[in-house]
């Protein structure tokens, strides 16, 4: 499973993110869509993050631990 999460500077819901995924032992790509433009023209996301798995944006803002779990089929 490819894990991507698309951030902007200072964004405090990417760390929530970033933690939970921390806390599973998951891999991940922090992608900062301020220097990587093309991510935003793909996915036309307009919060973040933007939670991509497997090329396929599944979530836009800051989802609840159970939540993510439910997108990475975990639960």
């Amino acid at each position: 499973m490819k894990i991507q999460i698309l951030t902007t500077p200072g964004c405090s819901g990417c760390k929530t993110v970033e933690k939970y995924l921390d806390e599973l032992g998951l891999h991940y790509d922090v992608i900062d869509v301020t220097e990587n433009p093309e991510f935003l023209q793909k996915y036309q996301i307009f919060t973040a993050p933007g939670i991509i798995i497997d090329d396929k944006l599944e979530f836009a803002g800051t989802p609840s631990k159970k939540k993510l779990l439910s997108m990475l089929k975990l639960e």
